[in-house]
């Protein structure tokens, strides 16, 4: 563990001068329950302005529609137990469904509306008369120390998202530089695209996070169009170096006289993207396009063979375009400068919003798991008759809420029951140790510095965050503090008993209800998109943005997964070429409207061989090869296209060459494509 930074420390320092002035605040206006208020500013603390004030926001909304729920359904149920319990389970578990498909900052809302209602409500079942009071107090409160967390963030030498966003899309795209390094490098020796390539999926994913704050920032809320514009294109990025890493192995495997003059070209491109863009500057490529273009014009013997160069040579070109749009935005974004008649070069059309992949009956499962368990626990509270027990039910609630968005929420909620009692520890030390040598705010302050301080350090990394969060919040919750200081050890520790025990039981219950882990979830998400492919093919699919959209954000998710799976055939899948296969049936299903009726019904016949392999691949899984019938189909296409009808088929002829290089990469060239005629240019690449 490396020492703190100066941000570290910054940002530690102010989140706890939130916390006393919120519980200074609460104290001084005699609030019943100031803890909360010091507790609400660790809950909802992070180094970005932006993410404190959109979690704030999203906190009090979900209180607050906690709160009601608690003020309405306990009323009405307390004389019927079991129902009342089924309701407070069906209210968490269908808060949490929602919150599940919302992907997003504005999840929490759902979430903490969720279980809300059995922390209100479930202590309060011998005194329901006390409900409304409760229900506006911890509103009160919370509202308070989300205020004091979001004004000190905002004043308080404030991070900007816009400072973070751009040092993220610099490491971002540096990485990507890394990879097209290694793809224009004749020493690559294969097309794939390693899981640790397809990382860069799965790290935009923190990007998309990042933008959805950005409205939030008042620092950084002008350049919200131009980040989403750079968003798109780091996308578009992956697949084209994974296409163009293919089709340079595709070239390099040719005769010497049909790449010799692209090598030297690629040399000279590997120079260009080692060098790093001055700050608020964009490179220069007009060059580097002249080049490209003289190069498309050169005479080829083999029809084949001058597919494949011109195929790279536009690919080169795109990464050119999207290399260059890049610059343009971030330049824009570090700036605060937005050019509203800003256009890209990139010549496809890029999908306007996020698009995502959602599995509704995993996520209904997920939630179902926490109705069935909530109403158990409530149900096991309310036969024993302990009348201190309504914490194991609602810290049930809580700890299966919090980790229903994992694979395999044991281990974490595992993690929270260590915690959970190392602050229990801790707060007993307060209370029954520290707190009554206490007798003015200022010494109280000295007491809760030293522990709080350090702890602070741990929030802004991601790896202990969790910890963090835990420690600050359950010692806050569980000091209790008050106008008045008083420490009963019986109550303490009954109460931390059911804390610890709702937790123990939220880990044995999801072990037992799920035990999958990411095996079962990668091969739903695997399946998905063989499913996707297959509809495309069809004729029953998405359009180019829903399929695409869905595809990148699909990867994204399966990656962090194969990463835990070592060995697992699924570790095989390369997410990226799936991507491309998408385009090129898209391609496919739109040339085949202008094409003859001869060579549109070739080209169905390709669409439906495809559909074909990727159904069986549902069933059969990865192992599942694609079959000769789907080459020979291709082939026959390719060659009575190049034959026939050249000029007209261009873009369909780009699109099989594609989908031919994905599928069978080893195999050798249709034979029928060989000849010493010369073939006319083809103007745009293979996907």
């Amino acid at each position: 563990m490396t020492l703190p930074s100066r941000a570290e420390w910054l940002f530690s320092i102010k989140a706890f001068i939130a916390a006393m002035l919120a519980l200074y605040i609460a104290l001084a206006f005699d609030l019943p329950r100031p803890y909360w208020a010091m507790a609400a500013v660790y809950v909802v603390a992070n180094p970005l302005a932006g993410a404190t004030a959109s979690k704030a926001i999203y906190r009090a909304l979900g209180t607050i529609i906690g709160g009601t729920a608690a003020i309405v359904f306990l009323p009405l149920f307390v004389n019927a137990p079991i129902l009342f319990a089924l309701v407070v389970a069906l209210w968490t578990g269908t808060l949490l469904y929602i919150s599940l498909l919302d992907r997003t900052p504005r999840s929490y809302v759902f979430m903490l509306a969720g279980y809300t209602l059995p922390l209100i409500a479930l202590p309060l079942v011998d005194s329901p008369a006390n409900v409304f009071d409760t229900a506006v107090a911890r509103s009160e409160e919370i509202i308070l120390g989300i205020t004091c967390a979001s004004l000190v963030s905002a004043i308080v030498f404030p991070t900007s998202v816009g400072a973070v966003l751009s040092a993220r899309i610099a490491d971002w795209t540096r990485d990507a530089r890394q990879w097209g390094l290694e793809i224009l490098s004749r020493s690559l020796a294969t097309p794939d695209a390693p899981l640790m390539r397809q990382k860069l999926a799965s790290d935009l994913s923190a990007l998309d996070l990042m933008l959805t704050q950005i409205a939030y920032d008042a620092g950084a809320r002008d350049v919200t169009s131009q980040a989403r514009r750079l968003r798109g294109r780091l996308l578009m990025l992956l697949p084209t170096l994974s296409s163009l890493a293919d089709r340079l192995h595709a070239l390099r495997r040719l005769d010497p006289a049909i790449r010799s003059d692209v090598e030297i070209l690629l040399d000279d491109m590997s120079a260009w993207i080692t060098t790093e863009p001055y700050h608020g500057t964009i490179r220069d490529t007009s060059l580097l396009r002249l080049r490209i273009e003289a190069l498309k014009t050169v005479a080829v013997s083999s029809l084949w063979g001058r597919m494949i160069r011109v195929s790279a040579l536009a690919r080169l070109e795109d990464l050119l375009d999207l290399t260059e749009d890049c610059d343009s935005l971030r330049v824009q974004i570090e700036s605060g400068k937005v050019d509203r008649s800003w256009k890209g070069r990139f010549r496809f059309a890029l999908p306007k919003q996020v698009i995502r992949h959602l599995d509704y009956p995993w996520l209904a499962f997920s939630a179902g798991v926490v109705v069935l368990g909530t109403f158990v626990a409530i149900c096991l509270w309310i036969f024993s008759g302990w009348g201190s027990g309504a914490g194991f039910a609602t810290m049930f609630a809580v700890a299966c809420s919090f980790f229903a968005g994992i694979d395999r929420p044991a281990p974490f909620i595992k993690l929270m029951f260590i915690w959970t009692f190392t602050s229990l520890i801790g707060a007993g030390t307060y209370l029954f140790i520290l707190l009554p040598m206490v007798n003015d705010y200022w010494s109280l302050v000295l007491v809760f510095a030293g522990p709080f301080l350090f702890i602070g350090l741990m929030i802004p990394r991601p790896q202990y965050n969790i910890i963090a969060m835990l420690l600050t919040v359950n010692m806050a919750s569980y000091v209790a503090l008050s106008d008045r200081f008083a420490a009963d050890f019986a109550t303490f520790t009954n109460e931390g008993l059911g804390a610890l025990l709702g937790v123990g039981f939220a880990m044995t219950w999801t072990l037992i209800m799920r035990p999958f882990g990411e095996e079962l979830a990668a091969l739903r998400l695997a399946r998905r998109g063989w499913a996707d492919i297959a509809s495309a093919a069809r004729g029953t699919g998405y359009d180019r943005d829903i399929l695409v959209g869905r595809m990148l954000d699909r990867l994204g998710q399966l990656v962090p997964r194969l990463a835990k799976m070592d060995g697992h055939e699924l570790t095989r899948l390369d997410g990226l070429a799936e991507v491309r296969i998408g385009f090129n049936i898209l391609d496919l299903k739109r040339e085949r409207l202008a094409l003859a009726p001869a060579h549109g019904e070739r080209l169905l016949a390709v669409l439906a061989e495809t559909a074909a392999f990727y159904e069986a691949r549902m069933r059969g899984g990865i192992a599942v090869e694609p079959s000769d019938d789907l080459r020979a189909a291709i082939d026959t296409a390719i060659v009575a296209l190049a034959v026939d009808d050249i000029e007209k088929a261009e873009a369909a002829l780009n699109a099989l060459v594609g989908l031919r290089r994905v599928l069978f990469p080893n195999a050798d060239p249709p034979p029928e494509v060989t000849s010493d005629e010369q073939g006319p240019a083809l103007l745009h690449a293979a996907e």
